[in-house]
């Protein structure tokens, strides 16, 4: 196992006591005050200091190891092309594009006529530089970006913390002069009113719960209020229509949704209610020609498509055209003009079906007999082709366009990797691994053609599980890091995801939880009897929810693993379902029980909350991080783990902590600022196997 060194000592978290009690049982937290009471501003000096010493502590142990983080830090970015860019997409008058220039961490986004002729002139003009936005700052994300129906003004909002707290800004892209109209404190989306006179967006609370949809009027000096959620247990979300005729208003948790419509040429009318909220009935709305296309769960698990009359505030009017089953799972859709594109799993496996109005449905086949493919960028009702990403385990990801005249695929663009890759070099299986309950769990792996089953190789195993958020098949640049160091890759499509449905999903929350954290540890052990691994020779990842699979299943069988990556991870559930001030309390409930009116839910989430079941054992070498301006997971989560963990284990092993002062959920922003860290993760995985 990998050890701690002698020097420098790894910091050491004061204990404070601090209890509280639920349902006749106290809770007792140690290191509660690692949450600095004026959150989201930090500014705790017993904080900051304890963050700051374990950041250090971090760059001291890995400092050593910088030449390894170097040389793997270069293979990722040799891998990905500097001036990478998208394949263009037409929209109304223009067509757009997105390119990096050569060697800069951010997108610069172009349009062009789209009656463009390359003897004339007037080709690609810049409409926004996110380089040149993000200059001077630590963090930048650009959040959303809309041109108006005039296609002379460009809306875009942009994250320049972490926090996911989006400032709006215009552009004239005649002039290319930035008005003076700016909202701040939004989600990032922006949606335009047909006249270009105007644009919607949501509005965040101090907590940062999306709750309220404004209108702006551009040169108004007052919002004006469209809708907002009462409920602190939904959050509001807004899409323009395909056919970009209506906004629709989606406020939803995980489990329940209802949604409003609003003309775009009357943005000051009353939005109205297509179907009112009832638990447990979700759906979502797009808009063809002649109906409104709803994708609902109110008859069938695995959801069904809808035709709905405009106007229409009655469910008896919705006409079924399409019924999900235990083998057909309709998991999203997109209304063009004479047919609806469903993404849909059979048998777990993604499909395209085509649901056409005027004929038979249509599946569109792909090249490989495993893969992950859904809709691309189809900005346009009315276009002769639908645009689809596609990836496999071993193939790059690609972007076809399906020509609706002649039934093919059409390859726009696939990845290049610059420094050479040869797909014929690795190979993929999919195994179904028997749990402890019986169920069969899906798990894919990719290899180096030179890893042998049965030799003792490392092997790295990555899950999720959680949300309905299925983890697909798909391709990784950094990925090749390992394998082509002797690792074979794993991913388990474990339940609390929607791999093999809606009921997939469903078997892996509330009471069911626990079968999450099992079938991973199912699926470890399968892997290491059957000879993919040596005893003990299987490293872990996971992010977030993911986090917390990681923290469970080494409460569960820490000996069973070699080493774990604990990315943002949501480690402290009992506490969090505890506070319904935090803004993600209220909405997580449906997702893990609400412990505070239920007795059962407090105990069931105690029973294996990962901070709340550390215990004197041993434990194999972790590496943890976290953001400190992350709003989804907070900073003080990794932080009480690490802290926790350090006091308690009986081993040597390693344990390193890592916190972005200057970044949230996501990691850093700059795209090779984020293979830095996966190159610091790498490495470690690699110490742990004495192979770094």
């Amino acid at each position: 196992m990998l050890k701690a060194p002698a020097s420098p000592a790894a910091p050491i978290a004061a204990r404070r006591d601090h209890q509280v009690s639920h349902h006749g049982e106290t809770v007792s937290d140690p290191y509660f005050w690692l949450k600095d009471p004026g959150y989201p501003e930090v500014t705790d000096e017993d904080v900051l200091g304890y963050l700051k010493a374990e950041n250090a502590y971090f760059e001291a142990v890995m400092e050593a190891k910088k030449p390894v983080i170097d040389t793997i830090f270069e293979e990722i970015k040799g891998r990905v092309k500097e001036d990478e860019e998208s394949v263009a997409w037409q929209d109304g008058a223009h067509e757009y594009r997105w390119a990096f220039k050569k060697g800069a961490q951010y997108r610069t986004w172009y349009r062009r006529k789209r009656t463009y002729n390359p003897f004339s002139g007037g080709g690609w003009a810049e409409m926004l530089d996110e380089n040149k936005e993000a200059e001077g700052k630590e963090f930048f994300k650009l959040g959303g970006l809309s041109v108006s129906p005039c296609g002379r003004l460009m809306a875009y909002s942009a994250d320049t913390n972490g926090s996911e707290r989006f400032t709006v800004k215009v552009r004239d892209l005649e002039s290319g002069k930035t008005l003076k109209d700016e909202v701040a404190e939004t989600s990032g989306e922006i949606v335009w009113t047909a006249d270009s006179d105007g644009f919607f967006y949501v509005h965040v609370s101090k907590e940062w719960r999306p709750y309220l949809v404004r209108y702006h009027a551009l040169g108004a000096k007052e919002e004006h209020d469209v809708y907002e959620e009462a409920d602190t247990s939904f959050f509001v979300h807004i899409q323009e229509t395909s056919r970009k005729r209506h906004l629709v208003i989606r406020s939803a948790d995980h489990v329940t949704a209802e949604n409003r419509i609003l003309e775009l040429d009357a943005p000051l009318e009353e939005p109205y209610l297509l179907a009112a909220r009832r638990v447990g009935h979700d759906y979502y709305v797009d808009e063809g020609e002649f109906s409104f296309y709803v994708r609902s769960n109110r008859a069938r698990k695995n959801f069904s498509v809808y035709m709905v009359p405009f106007e229409s505030e009655d469910e008896s009017e919705w006409a079924s055209i399409l019924h999900g089953d235990d083998r057909h799972y309709i998991h999203g859709m997109q209304a063009f003009d004479g047919l609806v594109a469903v993404e849909e799993r059979v048998d777990g496996l993604d499909q395209i079906r085509l649901l056409r109005l005027d004929g038979p449905d249509r599946y569109i086949e792909f090249p490989e007999p495993v893969y992950e493919v859904g809709l691309g960028t189809n900005a346009e009702f009315a276009q002769g082709h639908i645009r689809l990403g596609y990836s496999s385990l071993v193939t790059p990801p690609t972007v076809y366009d399906y020509d609706l005249k002649s039934k093919k695929l059409i390859v726009r663009k696939e990845q290049e990797i610059p420094s050479g890759y040869d797909k014929s070099q690795y190979a993929s299986e999919r195994l179904m691994v028997t749990a402890r309950d019986g169920v069969q769990v899906p798990v894919s792996l990719v290899y180096h053609k030179d890893w042998k089953k049965g030799a003792g190789a490392p092997l790295h195993l990555y899950g999720y599980g959680a949300y309905g958020l299925g983890m697909s098949p798909g391709f990784s640049v950094s990925r090749l890091s390992l394998m082509d160091r002797g690792f074979a890759y794993a991913i388990a499509h474990i339940r609390g995801g929607d791999e093999l449905g809606y009921g997939w999903y469903e078997a892996g929350k509330l009471e069911r939880r626990t079968n999450t954290f099992n079938d991973f540890v199912d699926v470890a052990r399968h892997l290491e009897a059957e000879g993919y691994a040596a005893k003990g020779g299987i490293s872990i990842s996971g992010g977030s929810a993911g986090g917390e699979l990681m923290g469970a299943v080494l409460n569960q069988a820490p000996e069973l693993f070699r080493g774990a990556v604990l990315h943002v991870p949501f480690v402290d559930v009992l506490n969090t379902m505890l506070d319904a001030d935090l803004p993600l309390t209220p909405i997580e409930w449906p997702e893990w029980g609400n412990p505070i009116e239920s007795a059962e839910a407090f105990a069931n989430i105690r029973s294996y909350c990962p901070y709340s079941n550390i215990a004197a054992r041993d434990y194999p070498p972790m590496l943890v991080t976290g953001g400190l301006n992350d709003p989804r997971v907070t900073y003080w989560e990794p932080a009480k783990w690490t802290a926790k963990l350090r006091a308690t284990k009986t081993d040597d092993n390693m344990l390193l902590m890592k916190i972005n002062m200057g970044a949230g959920h996501g990691g850093k922003s700059g795209r090779y600022e984020r293979f830095r860290e996966v190159a610091e993760e790498f490495a470690f995985v690699l110490m742990c196997f004495d192979l770094a």
